[in-house]
């Protein structure tokens, strides 16, 4: 039993830092685009 809480305190914690992430990626994104002059 104390595994199995083990493993899904685990999960919970690598898919909030996957989130945290996948959001700072985001924003550089955003942030790249807002503030990178177009050639056209």
């Amino acid at each position: 039993m104390k595994k199995m809480l083990v493993l899904a305190l685990l999960g919970l914690g690598v898919a909030a830092v996957w989130r945290k992430v996948q959001a700072d990626r985001a924003e550089i994104d955003l942030w790249t685009e807002a503030t990178t002059a177009e050639l056209n």
